[in-house]
């Protein structure tokens, strides 16, 4: 007997206004997951006890933001064939 295929609803990832990429909104998601793991309560009111879905609707309600450091990137300076040194 055959099951029924299963309908799987997934929303389409997009780049938030507030988030310069897919990864950056995904890290950001991640650390408020963990943050709720460890005790933190929710910002939003949500149907879900899962961590990482309800940080996905935190951010989603606008009530995650990050900071972005403006560090410049330093490339390495090799001195023969020893270990790079980072140049500050």
């Amino acid at each position: 007997m055959r099951k029924p295929p299963v309908t799987i609803l997934r929303t389409q990832m997009t780049i938030e206004t507030g988030f310069d990429s897919n990864y950056r909104k995904v890290l950001v998601a991640a650390r408020r997951a963990r943050q709720l793991q460890c005790g933190s309560h929710a910002l939003v009111p949500t149907q879900s006890n899962k961590p990482c879905r309800i940080a996905q609707d935190e951010i989603d309600a606008g009530k995650i933001a990050y900071v972005k450091a403006d560090v410049p990137v330093v490339k390495p300076a090799i001195e023969g064939p020893a270990i790079p040194i980072l140049l500050s």
